[in-house]
This record gives C-alpha cells, structure tokens and sequence, in this order.
C-alpha cells in the first residue's frame, strides 16, 4: 500500500485548522457552560438549597447556615472571601395571643417586642379609627390593603403614633394583605418604634377582634418571649486585579420568614453571576456582597457602603438584586391565591438614567421589569444605600410580590422560568453597559 505524501502546505494548513477547532471546541464549552449556568434547573436548585435552610431572620440559625453555603461558593469561583461582622438585635416569642373570653386568637410579636409580663394585659378592646381617646385601651389599627413591608412606611407609622398617642396601652396591627397572613414590617435596630406591646394580626383571623372591638369587650393580651442582641455578618467576595476599575453586585439575604421569594431569586442570579463574571470582565475588580440585617432597615447595606465598597470614582458599575427580583405572580381570589406561571409585576427596575433605555430593550417582555426607570425619579430599599455613597453608574431591582414578609413566603411562591428569564436578563445589561476589550 502507497503511503500517501504529505506535503508541507498540507502540514501547514493542518497547523493553522487545529488551533481554530480547539477554539471552537473551547468556545462551544463555554457557550454550554453558560446556558447551563443562566438555566431554570441550576439557578431553581440554588434557590432551593436557599429556601431548604429555613427562617432567615438576622443572626440567626438559617442566616448563618446560608452565609457559610455563600462563601463556600464565592471561595469555588476564585474569589476571596471575608465576613463583616456587626450586632443585630433579636426576639423569640415563647407566647403571643388574644384572648376573648374561652376564644384564643394568635398574634404575632413585632420587633423590637414590649412584653406584657406573664399575667398578660387585661383592657377593652377599641378600633382606633374612633376619634375618641383610646386611653388604657388595646386599640386595632386596621390597615388598608396592600402589601406591606415596613414600620417607618407613614401608612403604618402615622397610625400607630396616633394611637398611642390618644392613650392606648398596647396596639394590635391588621396588615390586610393578599396572603391572609400576618407581615413581620422592617423596623430601625437602634430603638423600638413603640414602647408598648405591639402585635400583629393576619387579616385571616381578624372577623371577632374586629367585632369586639367595636363593642369595646374586654380581652387579654399576652406578649411574652426573650431578646437581645447577636452577630450577624455581610459576606463578602472579591477578585483583584490592580489598577483596574470595580464592578460590584449585592444582595440581601436575610429577612423575617424563610424569605424563598422575596430573597431567594437574587441570591441564585447573584451565584450564577458570581461564576460567570470573572471570566467575562477580565479587566475588573470584583465586588460580590451578600447581606444581612435587612429586616433592620437596611442595616448591613448601611455597613457596606461604609467600610467595605470601593471609591465611587473607580466604580464602573453596580448591581443591586433587591426584593422580588423573580417571584411567582398569582391570581387574587377570595380567601385564597391561585398560582401563575409568569413573574410577578410588582417589581421595579431602576437604573441611572443613561441606561434606561437599555434595560428597556433588554428585559423587553418581562413583568414589571420590561419597564426601567431612572434612579433619579427615587428609589427604595437597599439601592437607596448604594446611590446616597455616590455609585453614579447603578442598576437595581426591588419590590414586594403576595407573600412578602408572609410565613407562606417559601419555595412554591417562585417558578423557574421567570427566575431564568429574569437571571437572563441581568447578565445581558451588564454585557451592554459594561465596556470590555474585544
């Protein structure tokens, strides 16, 4: 058998095609790679081993078993990690309760909790939208429908000021709501918004404390639990590559209930960044910042921009992954809520003002976020923090979908496609605003 003859232009093309076909190969790994990354199955499972690891309230036993499952992955995609640790305050409720007669109703205790002493309060019950002095009284404040997130909100404050004002010796807030549930409300660490017993009420249960309240019937109040302060820590991750500009993403990750909703769509989008960005932004710094203490206004945001961010001027960019990034939509119904496949609208996105247009084009078609707002109009939550320390080139997403701040806020109130879409999304705005070499 003739061996056929390789000539030196056969060789030398042989030379040149096997470097492009490794290209290929690399480049199609890659491309695999990063659909796999930005794919329902992996960023639902995140959010899933997310949600698996219970109540996130600051400090507490799921806060801490999250953070310790962030740096881990922070670590396995080459950052270096450190943990900023700072004081939050905490309470555990051994006893919560209304009673009218033989009728038991519970309550739920807001921090930063007045107790009542293990006796309870014995008082006549009073809705407090009488204009009559409420003094000695348990006034209840019925507040209208929404969706509601916070103490210093004015709908809740001015209310809850007025009452106590007029005398009344504890307050029981109905936070009516699409979820039935009573709403935990984000309330300042530094001091209580009220010095007497404040309880909350899900609207599900309210029927009879309404009606003898209108009566003035008498009742007890029972408000007992344990307290104090504890350690919560920020986690933080960074890649450095010197005299280069910073990129930097956060997100929230503690809350008042297991938060799957609320949080755990910015926590998977924020992982699968964590993996993706080092290799695309090279030519960046890189700042990955996970939160606690948000349920405490802001708190470890407010560390944050303090100690740990870098100077806005060599700030190229930074993304905020804030509340109901991703969260399931549902049908409101009597009584109950009927799941949507789709994401929930109630969710905004902002940006500074020369990107909105961008964004527009980008998360055309998506719920709530195809519609991006300039920062400049007023933003809310922790971007808030990100923007008042002078980061001028920003994106951010927040808000607050039907189980917000709900005990039924778990893995079920977020579908996977939307979570997808929406992760998506995210990359590709990066990819546009963000210049790299070509």
């Amino acid at each position: 058998m003739t061996r056929p003859v390789t000539d030196r232009r056969t060789l030398l093309k042989a030379g040149l095609a096997a470097p492009l076909a490794l290209q290929a190969s690399n480049a199609g790994a890659a491309d695999s790679k990063e659909i796999a990354m930005f794919g329902p199955e992996r960023l639902f499972a995140d959010l899933k081993t997310y949600a698996d690891a219970g109540n996130k309230q600051a400090g507490g036993a799921g806060d801490r078993a999250t953070a310790d499952w962030i740096a881990k992955r922070l670590a396995a995609a080459g950052f270096t990690v450190e943990r900023q640790p700072f004081d939050v305050p905490w309470f555990e409720t051994s006893q919560c309760e209304l009673a009218l007669g033989d009728l038991k109703v519970a309550l739920v205790a807001q921090p930063l909790a007045a107790e009542t002493g293990a006796a309870g309060l014995e008082a006549p019950l009073l809705l407090a939208e009488t204009a009559e002095r409420l003094d000695g009284a348990i006034a209840v404040v019925r507040l209208p429908h929404r969706r509601w997130s916070s103490l210093v909100d004015r709908a809740v404050r001015e209310p809850l000021a007025d009452a106590l004002s007029r005398g009344a010796s504890a307050v029981i807030l109905v936070t009516t709501g699409p979820s039935g549930e009573a709403l935990l409300l984000n309330t300042p660490a530094d001091r209580p918004i009220s010095d007497k017993p404040l309880a909350l009420l899900a609207p599900r249960l309210a029927a009879p404390v309404i009606e003898a309240a209108r009566h003035g019937k008498p009742a007890r109040l029972t408000l007992l639990g344990s307290g104090g302060t504890r350690k919560a820590e920020n986690v933080i991750g960074r890649r450095l590559r010197p005299g280069r500009p910073w990129l930097a993403v956060s997100t929230p990750r503690s809350g008042w209930t297991d938060c799957a909703g609320e949080r755990g769509p910015g926590i998977a989008i924020w992982l699968a960044l964590a993996d993706w960005m080092p290799r695309v932004f090279a030519e960046h710094n890189l700042l990955f910042v996970c939160n606690s203490g948000h349920e405490y206004e802001n708190l470890g945001a407010s560390h944050i921009v303090e100690a740990i961010g870098p100077p806005p001027a060599e700030t190229d960019f930074w993304l905020h992954l804030g509340a109901n990034a991703a969260t399931r939509d549902y049908q409101e119904m009597p009584g109950r809520l009927l799941p949507l496949p789709s994401a929930d609208p109630f969710r905004f996105l902002m940006t500074s003002p020369e990107y909105v247009e961008r964004a527009r084009e980008i998360f055309k078609g998506q719920p709530g976020a195809e519609m991006a707002y300039p920062s400049s109009d007023g933003t809310a939550g922790e971007l808030s923090e990100v923007i008042k320390a002078g980061y001028t080139r920003h994106a951010g997403v927040f808000g607050a979908h039907r189980h917000h701040h709900a005990p039924t806020d778990i893995l079920s109130s977020v579908a996977a496609e939307p979570l997808a879409a929406t992760a998506r999304g995210f990359r590709d705005l990066l990819s546009a605003v963000i210049p790299t070499p070509r």
